[in-house]
């Protein structure tokens, strides 16, 4: 059982839901062993191929709890190094589709959470907003690697520096999200994407996460290598045999991500 999310599985979806929503879902030290498990646990079960992050009630994640630090003598670098930085690495870990559910703020080191996350979908009411500046730090969790190679150099910049909001739709405008839905039929909306993953080939989107990631710091030679060593692995599931058959009996395939 966990006290600080919820974690449900249904359809082939794990769904990781931040259940702090009178803290706005601020993280504790207790919700990032959670979510560790909980990726942990969604990659390990072959009943999952899709994963989504979401919050409960009006926030997504507003970063960190500072209640849950308050009067302790802070060493910045070894927090991270303890609770932040391993559960990032766990995400990107995870050879499975990770979308962020993004229902409302997603501030500080829950926008860099969001960032973390493979396909971002945002409701009409999320916002993105980078506060580190506000209070004299730096992004961290992830958000000054994964923010500057999904917008831009310039526009991640900007964002650091300033620590403007960004609405959904600017957040669509600049690709920080992939989808806007209104927010009465948001949860159905994000389900529905999830159910389509869900049905795809798992294994060669775990080895297309892999690849692409990997691919970010290397050079054309090493990608085009790399790319002939996990085409050996996916020709050889039993999801390439069904695509292929499918393509010659024309119908539609059915992928068991094996």
């Amino acid at each position: 059982m966990f006290g600080t999310i919820v974690y449900e599985v249904e359809d082939s979806i794990a769904r990781i839901t931040l259940n702090r929503p009178d803290k706005f879902n601020a993280f504790t030290e207790q919700m990032h062993k959670e979510m560790i498990e909980a990726f942990k646990r969604a990659d390990k079960d072959p009943g999952v191929r899709c994963i989504v992050l979401t919050g409960a009630g009006k926030a997504f994640n507003a970063g960190q709890d500072l209640g849950d630090v308050q009067g302790q003598d802070i060493d910045f670098g070894e927090f991270l190094r303890k609770r932040y930085n391993p559960l990032i690495t766990q995400m990107r870990k995870t050879e499975k589709p990770i979308l962020a559910a993004v229902n409302g703020v997603a501030a500080g080191a829950g926008m860099s959470l969001a960032l973390a996350c493979d396909i971002r979908l945002a409701s009409e009411k999320a916002s993105f907003v980078n506060v580190f500046v506000s209070i004299g730090l730096v992004p961290d969790s992830g958000g000054c690697y994964f923010l500057p190679r999904i917008v831009g150099i310039g526009k991640a910049l900007e964002l650091a520096m300033t620590g403007d909001k960004v609405t959904a739709e600017e957040a669509y405008r600049i690709g920080l999200v992939s989808k806007v839905y209104p927010a009465e039929t948001f949860e159905a909306d994000t389900m529905e994407y999830a159910r389509k993953l869900a049905k795809l080939p798992t294994k060669a989107i775990g080895l297309i996460k892999r690849s692409m990631y990997k691919g970010l710091h290397m050079t054309l030679e090493e990608t085009l290598e790399y790319e002939a060593l996990v085409q050996e692995i996916a020709g050889s599931t039993e999801d390439h045999k069904e695509g292929v058959a499918a393509f010659f009996e024309k119908r539609t395939p059915v992928f068991k991500g094996k």
